[in-house]
Formats: C-alpha cells, structure tokens, sequence
C-alpha cells in the first residue's frame, strides 16, 4: 500500500511517494505549469535532481504526467496500489482542524474557502479534483496549514476591529505553515524529552512565520487572516502600518497596490537585488544586503521575545527550519546576538556547520535547527 502526497501550487506541483511504513521513495516536480518553461524534477536519494522538459497545460495534465512518472521510472507497478492520497490545503478556515476525507461537500467549502486565500486554495482543489478522477480508487484527504493554529485563544486570533466582522466575515488571524510548525515543534520534544516543552518555531523560507508552542498545540503566531502578516519574507513586505495603503491609493489602484505587497517587497523590495537570500550572500558587502539582513533578524528577534509572554516565561527552544531557517547561519546569528540579554549562547562552530542543536552548555535557552518535512506530516496524519 502507498500514500501520495501532493502539494500544489499556483503554478506547481511538488508530490511525494511514500510505502506503508511512511518511507519516502519517489519524489518529483513539476514546475511552471502552463508556461513555456514548465519542466520536471525529480529528487533522487542521493540529493542529486534529474531535470526534463515537458508541458502541462493545467494542474490535471501535471497530475496525470507525474503519475505517468511513477510507473515508467518503476516506482510502483499499477497506480491502484496507490491507496490514500494526502493534499496540502493552504486554509480551511474555522471548520477544518483536522486531516478531513475529502467528499464532495468538503470540496464545495473548499471552493467557497478560496475567497479566503485566493493565491492558494484555488490551486489546490484543482489538484484535488485532478486527482480524484485520476486515482478514483484511494481515498483523497485534505490536510490543512491553517489546521495547527486552530487552538489559538480569541485573545490571539482576533483584531481589534469590529466583533460583528469576525462573526460575519470571519476576519480573525488563522495562520498558516501549520503542517511544518507542528512537525518541528514535535520533533524538538523528542529532542528534549520533553512533550510539554515550551517552543517558539521559525519557518523560515520564501515565505516567513514564527508560531509560539505550549504542550504541542499552538499559542500565537505571525500570519495572519493571510500569509502576508508577519516579518519581512521573500517577495512579501509583512506587517506594515495599514494607512500606508490608504496613502498609496492617492496614486495607484488596490490591484497594484495588492501586487506591491506581495511580490515587489520584502527582501527583493528592501535589497533591490533579489527576493532569495543566497543571492544577497553573494553580495555581502552590497548596501542592500545588510539593509535586508539588519530588518529581518531585528523583525524576527523582535517577534521571537514577544512570544515570551503568551509562553509564561522563556521557552526551553527556539526551532530554526525551513530554507533559510536550515542553512542561513548569518541569519541565525545576527537573531542570537539580540537574544543575548535573555542568556542565549550559541556556538559559532555549530551554527556554521548547522547541526542540530547550536547552542552551548550555558545558554538558557536551546537553539536547534531541524528539517522540516511537510509531506512526510501530511503521510503520517492520514
């Protein structure tokens, strides 16, 4: 028996394979679909990545050729021994907190959700109906990113503007990246021995969230009613004053103004070199660079203490993952050194290396780094 994952994306499709014993053997990629550049990938174990040229025109001809691919590199024989397919859904608003079967009334809610998250859940049901007619015989499940954040007390989801729009409208803050803060912040535990473990957990990537953890569940976190609350990310500019779009539409239509925010800021808007931080590593010395680096670690230190109250004290670990949050030391350092009064201590060796646990012996607080894996969440929950 096998478990699919996939993940899709306005644009994309990244899918997993796992065996009955939640082992991941294939994993692949498809990539700008329906562009002209639309391609494949696919991850092999040695972490080296095959790439071919191919074209799908929608999600069902990427769905339909990435199965195609399971059976003609021998990953399984006969797409019916694929039993349980598991899909990433970006919001399930308030009625969905848990891994849900997905049954056409789900699917309806899924369709009404997408004024929700516009970007995200449109793409994602695409996948899902994809899916269904090409796998009629497993059962289909939606996991949610908004699921995890579902223990979020009023006192942390609401914003201060009138009750009657959350009891409407439901504006409230949801959250999102939840499947990946709840891997790392369950790994961390073990890590600790410690299932009650107070843990702050920083996905830091493209997309940037941090999420305060009590006794596994979560407490308060930075995305809010959309991903775009939070620290600075990628393309995105996060949290800002709210009046500056009423003083940007003097000159310019919300349209513009939406696609400001979303994909001209953050660390491209800020660097003026790029929206990925590799690139600005590349130019160390670049006026922009720094501006980026000094505005995200300040944001992230910054946010990172405040969490310390809905916590009741210091927590037993900060978690670093996700892209940057794995690998960007510089990053992690300059977050450390504005953690110093609070008597974290890490060791420059460790975080240079990215080892699992960076901080010393004397730090009050442990600092770890650990992998985050999505799929492998999504594949154990259903």
């Amino acid at each position: 028996m096998y478990t699919l994952v996939l993940n899709a994306g306005s644009s994309s499709l990244r899918y997993t394979l796992f065996n009955s014993t939640n082992k991941p053997i294939y994993k692949g990629h498809v990539d700008a679909i329906g562009l002209k550049n639309c391609h494949f990938r696919r991850y092999l174990d040695n972490g080296i990545e095959k790439t071919s040229k191919m074209f799908a025109k929608n999600h069902e001809e990427a769905i339909s050729y990435a199965l195609k691919r399971l059976i003609s590199d021998k990953a399984i024989q006969d797409l019916k021994e694929i039993k349980k397919v598991g899909h990433r859904v970006v919001h399930g608003g308030e009625e969905f907190t848990k891994p849900t079967l997905l049954i056409s009334s789900v699917i309806k809610k899924l369709k009404k959700l997408s004024e929700l998250a516009p970007l995200h859940n449109p793409a994602n049901v695409a996948a899902v109906l994809a899916s269904r007619s090409l796998l009629p015989k497993a059962k289909h499940y939606a996991v949610f990113d908004t699921a995890f954040h579902s223990t979020l007390p009023q006192k942390a989801f609401l914003y201060g503007l009138p009750f009657r729009l959350y009891k409407k409208e439901h504006i409230r803050r949801y959250g999102f990246h939840g499947t990946s803060h709840n891997y790392v912040a369950k790994q961390a535990a073990r890590l600790l021995k410690k299932p009650s473990a107070k843990l702050i957990t920083c996905h830091l990537g493209n997309g940037v969230s941090l999420t305060a953890v009590k006794n596994g569940k979560s407490v308060d976190t930075s995305m809010g009613f959309t991903p775009l609350e939070g620290p600075i990310m990628g393309t995105r500019s996060g949290t800002i004053d709210p009046a500056i779009i009423f003083h940007l539409a003097k000159k310019r239509p919300l349209e513009k103004i939406h696609h400001l925010l979303e994909k001209e800021s953050g660390f491209l808007g800020m660097s003026e070199i790029s929206s990925d931080i590799r690139k600005l590593r590349a130019n160390p010395k670049a006026a922009g660079t720094t501006r980026t680096y000094d505005l995200l670690s300040y944001q992230l230190a910054k946010l990172i203490c405040s969490y310390f109250a809905p916590l009741g004290g210091l927590p037993d670990a900060i978690v670093f993952t996700a892209g940057i949050g794995e690998h960007a030391f510089y990053i992690r350092k300059l977050v450390c050194e504005y953690l110093r009064p609070f008597g974290v201590n890490i060791s420059e060796k460790a975080n240079k290396d990215n080892s699992t646990e960076i901080s010393t012996q004397s730090s009050k607080i442990r600092i770890l780094i650990i992998k985050t894996d999505e799929e492998l969440e999504i594949a154990k929950s259903i």
